[in-house]
Order: C-alpha cells, then structure tokens, then sequence
C-alpha cells in the first residue's frame, strides 16, 4: 500500500494549498499579551535612516544600550540605511519571506504599500492603550510618553483609514533659506512672510548682468536664485495654498487641474530666463547658497546644518564660501495671512511576527525612541524637532534653543532658527491623504516640475499642449490611473468566486478519481500476488 501513500499524501497537500491559501493572512492577527515573558530571549531588528551623520548613529547606540540595560532578555541589531527609498524596496522584498524587521524608520505613504499585505504591520491603538505596557503604562520599565504628550499633529499623520499604524519619531517642515545680504544688495527688504511674488521679483533682478558678463550682485559667472530641492513638495504646497486638488483619501487623483497648469507655466517662465532651478537639476541648493549663487534655497529644516556661511556641514572647499547674513524663513506663499506648509519626517512602524511575544518586546523598544533623552539628543543634531510636548518642554529642550549662536556646532543659529520655525508654525502644517499609490503620486507631483525645467533648458516649448502631454505621460509613468480607491487597510478577500469553486471542485474530482484507480489497480496487484 505504500504506492497509494503518496497520492494521499499529495491530495492533501493540493487540497490544503487550494484551501488554505484563499483569505489567509500568513500571520496570526496581533493581541497585546497579557504579560511580558522576560525569562526568554528576544533577538530584533531595528532598521534606521541617517545620512552619514556619526553623531545621529550613536545617539542609536546610545538608545539600544540604555533600553538593553533595562531589558536585558533584549536585542536589538540596528541596520543603517542612507535613503528612505532603500528602506521602503528593503521591506517590499522581505515581506513575501516573512523576514521584515521588528521595527523599522518609514513614512506612512510606504506603510500604506506595505499593508497591501494582510496583517504585516501592526496596529498601534490597542497596543498604545494598554494599562500596563502602553504610551505611559504601569508596567514599562522606563519614562514613556502619554498618548497625549505626542503633538496631536503629529501623531494624526501616522493613522491610515482612522487606525494608528504608526508613532512619529522626529518631524520638520521646509523652510527659505535666503541671502540677506543681496537680497538687500538689489535694493529689497525682506518681508514678515515671503510671498511667491516677491521670490520670483527679486530672482529675476538678479539675472542682471554687468559689462564684463558676471551676475552683478555677486560678480560671478553662476547665479541660479531660486532653487527648490524637493518639487514634490513644491507643487503639493502650491497647491494646498492655492486651496486646489491634490488627492483625496480615498485615492481619488485630482492633481491633474487648471491650477497645476497655471503653475508650471509659471514655473517654466522663470526657468527659461534662468532665475529658477531644482535640485536634481543643478545639485544641493545649499553648496549654491554658501558660494554666493543662489539668494532663495528651499530645503528641508532637518538639512539646515548644511547652509550658510558657518554652517557646520558644508560640501564646498572654503575658498568658495562667500560671507552672507542667512535668514530662516517660511516656504514663499501665496496668502500671507494664511500660510500653509508641509509637515514631514521619519515615523517609526512595527511589524507583525509569528510570536506576540516578540511583537511586544519591540514595541517596548519603539516607544523608547520616544523618550526625552532620545527625542533631544537626536533633534539637536539637525533641525529638527521632537515629537512629544514633554520632550519640547522639557528643561533640557528648552536650554538648547535658548543657546542658539552660542556656536557653529551643537548651537548653530540657523539650525535652532529651523527648529524654532517649525515650533511656531505646527498649527499652519498639513499633511497629505495617505493610500496605496499616494507615494506614486508624491512622485509624479515633483516629476512635473522637472520635466518643466527640464523641456525649457532644451528649448522646447511649454504652452498648454506641452502640458497635455505632461499630464498624460506621467499618468502613465506612475500609473495613476490604476488608483481607483484607498487600499490602506487591508480588505478581506470575502468568498471564492462561483467559478473558483468550481474549478477546484474539478481538481478534487479529479484527484479521486486518480486515486480510486490507483487503489484498484493495486488491490488488482495484490490479488494477483
């Protein structure tokens, strides 16, 4: 009888795949436990964004020895990345082998892609609510925020279809760092809020030239005034001021309007006379900025360690470097007395695993991140700020902003002049709809822009069919029309369709059949024997 065993043996198989497979989640929805067990050893992966930056890398250690000292049945092994984009490629890959970290650096448009698998990434409600090992619980070993110690703003960016998904870890927004100094030279005053038309006013002034073919405000033979590092943003903020469509958070794509039109044609005008460039285009708008040839650089607040003429972090030889007083100030808007600006930075998200166990030993070590210690050392390494009022309040936090100027390090004025920027103006920030695709979107925002810039360097021109065509093509780039609803949470796969049913309704006739003969012609075989 031993030919008829591995037939059965493959029914079942196939019965089970056929079965099991259709609505499965691949791992068990995730409980909080009702204890900790740490009698038994944790081993977790923790992956982590920084861009180089020592002292960011061992404010990590720091925090993973301090938090292993406090659970030493604990391990976390951190893995440093450098771009937020291998992060998120990282973690598409390894979720169909189930080997994706414990805890990992992100933001919430690429958790929604990651939640396209059921049951991958956590949900923080429950697990931020309970009494003993929640934000604040009884039970945690160390001084964890209250839920409602997180800046509301902050924490609202992290829910995806009313669920958190995630904690915030640090946040910044963008900020205009501008050359004082020539904006002065060419005969302006800077000023409160810096409106779209005084940026583009004072650009073009700066496009002239004197008798030997330099820029006259500052001698030479570059000067790119106005240049934007991220476009995407450029043109989500735009937008958002102009009080025009984006998306909605259901996915609906709305970003293709007359609105968006009349700005890249705007765009393309200031472009064509040389005024405006982006970053992937001409390069860092900080090394421009600190050698004199850019007067506007919009960048990120975390990267303000980077500008200016004392800038601690500079990419440009010294000889290059032109003395100018640098002003921090809001992105340009178009109604000053209501100033709308993007609030962005890393969140930190947990992902499911088979042992719950585990899943709370790593929630334990998310909240860590958001203590005080952490939330300040890490937020005086750039500009930004911390997640927590508790941390922004704290005595500690509040010495650091009181010192800034004391030097071009730790208290580098622009740097803590960023800092401040975003603490003043959090109730003006916004953020975008999260869902499947929204990333995609983000991209196809900036790719606008370059396109833009791009055509007119190439002398193309940019009228109302060029834009048509624009609209067109980078719908189909990032397949926006394959967006159709918001796929944030995962959706249950309901029942088998009538013709699925039927189909392995075949296969398992057809299995039995196979082993009804195979059983006869053996009982035939035996018989015979």
């Amino acid at each position: 009888m031993k030919r008829m065993f591995r037939p059965v043996v493959l029914l079942a198989a196939v019965l089970f795949l056929l079965t099991g497979c259709h609505g499965s989640r691949g791992l068990p929805t995730f409980e909080v436990p009702e204890t900790f067990d740490d009698s038994k050893k944790y081993e977790i992966t923790f992956w982590a964004k920084n861009d180089t930056n020592k002292t960011q890398t061992k404010i990590y250690e720091k925090a993973i020895r301090d938090f292993e000292s406090m659970y030493p049945n604990i391990t976390v092994n951190m893995r440093l990345y450098t771009d937020y984009g291998k992060i998120y490629n990282d973690v598409i890959t390894n979720i169909s082998t189930n080997t994706t970290p414990n805890v990992c650096i992100t933001y919430p448009d690429h958790i929604a892609t990651y939640m396209t698998g059921a049951d991958v990434v956590v949900p923080l409600d429950s697990l931020a609510g309970d009494g003993k090992y929640g934000l604040g619980g009884s039970e945690v070993r160390f001084d964890s925020p209250k839920a409602e110690e997180i800046v509301p703003q902050f924490l609202e960016e992290c829910r995806i279809g009313g669920v958190v998904y995630a904690l915030p870890y640090m946040r910044s927004t963008e900020a205009c760092y501008v050359n004082r100094t020539f904006v002065e030279k060419l005969g302006f005053t800077l000023p409160e809020v810096l409106t779209w038309d005084f940026v583009w006013e004072v650009s073009e002034a700066a496009m002239e030239k004197d008798a030997d073919g330099n820029f006259a405000v500052n001698g030479q033979k570059i000067m790119i005034p106005f240049i934007y590092k991220s476009t995407d943003n450029m043109m989500i903020q735009m937008l958002k001021q102009k009080g025009a469509e984006y998306s909605s958070s259901d996915g609906t794509i709305g970003i293709f309007n007359d609105t968006t039109r009349e700005l890249l044609l705007e765009i393309a005008s200031h472009a064509k006379t040389g005024a405006f460039s982006t970053f992937k285009i001409s390069s860092y708008p900080a090394n421009f900025l600190n050698a004199g040839q850019c007067i506007f650089a919009v960048d990120s607040t975390a990267g303000a360690t980077w500008m200016g003429t004392h800038a601690p972090l500079i990419d440009i030889s010294k000889d290059k470097l032109v003395e100018f007083d640098t002003e921090v100030m809001a992105i340009p808007q178009f109604d000053p007395e209501d100033p709308k600006m993007i609030s962005q930075g890393p969140s930190v998200c947990l992902f499911n695993k088979d042992n719950p166990q585990e899943v709370l030993a790593s929630w334990l070590f998310l909240q860590y991140l958001l203590t005080n210690d952490v939330q300040n050392a890490y937020a005086g390494t750039e500009g930004y700020v911390p997640v927590t009022l508790k941390a922004q309040e704290s005595e500690a936090y509040q010495d650091y902003l009181s010192r800034s100027g004391e030097d071009n390090s730790t208290y580098y004025d622009v740097k803590i002049k960023a800092s401040e920027l975003l603490l003043q103006n959090t109730d003006h920030t916004f953020v975008t709809p999260v869902f499947n695709g929204s990333t995609s979107l983000r991209d196809a925002a900036g790719q606008m822009i370059e396109n833009t810039v791009k055509s007119v360097r190439r002398k193309e021109t940019v009228d109302d069919r060029y834009i048509d065509d624009l609209f067109s093509s980078v719908t189909s780039l990032y397949r926006l029309d394959q967006i159709s609803r918001n796929d944030d949470v995962p959706q249950e796969l309901g029942p088998l369709p009538a013709t699925s049913k039927a189909l392995i309704g075949i296969l398992v006739c057809a299995w039995i059949l196979i082993l009804l003969y195979l059983a006869v012609s053996a009982l035939k075989k035996a018989g015979k024997g």
